[in-house]
């Protein structure tokens, strides 16, 4: 399965470099794939790209925080696991969330308006 190749992928490139940011968007890009439709397919083709690695990607996560660092906030950064994962999904071409979610139809409810309220023949 696409999903299992694309984590194993992953998993080679956090070796080694465990306890580090990169390694912890390697971790949200697995619950990424695992969740949204053809994420695994775009993701594994990319890893194979040294500008595509985890480590890129968490630089522009790190570009982030440290803009945020410039703006008088003392010596602390953040980057929300939500505006992460907006990076990450931007970076690897795998649409929002909220898309995926809204677009997703069950597999045997092709139609919402299928749906039949059994109250309404009592």
């Amino acid at each position: 399965m696409m999903i299992e190749k694309a984590i194993e992928k992953i998993c080679q490139q956090q070796k080694g470099i465990e306890d580090t940011a990169a390694y912890c968007v390697g971790e949200q890009l697995k619950d990424i794939i695992r969740t949204a439709p053809g994420a695994a397919e775009l993701v594994f083709k990319d890893l194979d790209v040294k500008e595509m690695s985890i480590i890129e990607c968490e630089k522009k996560i790190k570009a982030l925080a440290d803009r945020r660092h410039n703006k008088n906030r003392g010596n602390f950064a953040f980057v929300s696991p939500k505006e992460a994962d907006g990076i990450i999904r931007e970076f690897y071409g795998i649409p929002d969330a909220e898309f995926t979610q809204e677009n997703t139809v069950e597999p045997n409810n092709k139609d919402s308006s299928a749906i039949i309220d059994l109250d309404s023949f009592l």
